[in-house]
């Protein structure tokens, strides 16, 4: 079964034209430095979604990506603490939905992103998907309709 997530990073540095960029070959989510969010990039599979969000600049979750490998040792750490996994974009959202949006809608009170909103690499729970996908529009900007259960 996939779990779903949510990558933040900020636009400025590498945002989702970047990844759309990098097509079908995707780019290693590297520079991680945080002990949590490498943990959870541990719990990854090869398959799970997620949602790309611009930090700082913008604060909205613009599209959806898709883990393409598990995790393994970040090329940018020399020390070999650190590891991260490698993602591919799937679709933009229909709308992107700011931080604003998300923390007015009640059914959205206990996600992550509302609660920590530092954390890099986060959980998304089924339900918090399904609303953020709903409240988006429900499609991706091509016409597909995305439910998160299938391929692109």
């Amino acid at each position: 079964m996939s779990r779903r997530w949510l990558f933040k990073s900020e636009p400025d540095v590498f945002g989702w034209d970047a990844l759309v960029g990098r097509g079908q070959a995707g780019e290693e989510w590297n520079g991680v430095r945080s002990a949590q969010a490498r943990n959870l990039m541990r719990q990854m599979a090869v398959g799970d979604r997620g949602f790309f969000y611009h930090s700082n600049i913008g604060k909205q979750i613009v599209g959806i990506v898709e883990v393409i490998a598990p995790a393994h040792p970040d090329s940018t750490d020399a020390s070999g603490t650190w590891e991260c996994v490698d993602l591919r974009a799937v679709a933009p959202l229909a709308r992107p939905l700011s931080l604003a949006e998300i923390k007015a809608d009640p059914g959205l009170a206990d996600m992550v992103l509302v609660r920590n909103a530092r954390l890099s690499v986060q959980p998304v729970t089924d339900g918090e998907w399904d609303r953020i996908v709903a409240l988006s529009g429900g499609e991706a900007t091509d016409g597909r309709v995305y439910d998160g259960k299938t391929g692109d």
